[in-house]
């Protein structure tokens, strides 16, 4: 189920789909994700919002990564995902795009259920 989820602390709707998805799987305020990223960044040479950077937050705090198998590359949707994984919390990434799942739910600033996961990061 899509939960709408903005926590911009100016309610924009900007490109901050990591800084949103990393506040809501590690309960971080907007603020300290968007600072956590940017570290990352700086120490990575590359914007906060890549993937490789974004994802080596999410390391850093014990997730794993997982590509999700191709076998019907256009048919699992995230909404497909969350049916099949109720309770954790994973972040997918969709190629230019992420959100959090927490239990089951989608948590993002517009509903991305539709779209096709590439790779998952979940806490092992």
């Amino acid at each position: 189920m899509y939960v709408p989820y903005n926590p911009n602390p100016c309610g924009r709707a900007v490109g901050d789909c990591a800084v949103r998805a990393i506040t809501k799987a590690l309960n971080m305020t907007w603020e300290q994700a968007y600072d956590i990223l940017t570290e990352f960044g700086k120490n990575m040479c590359d914007l906060p919002h890549a993937d490789w950077v974004w994802g080596s937050v999410l390391r850093s705090y014990g997730f794993e990564r997982i590509v999700i198998p191709s076998t019907c590359p256009n048919c699992y949707s995230a909404r497909e995902f969350c049916k099949d994984n109720p309770y954790g919390t994973f972040v997918l990434g969709f190629g230019g795009h992420c959100c959090t799942v927490v239990n089951g739910d989608i948590y993002d600033s517009w509903d991305s259920s539709n779209e096709v996961p590439q790779f998952v990061w979940c806490r092992m």
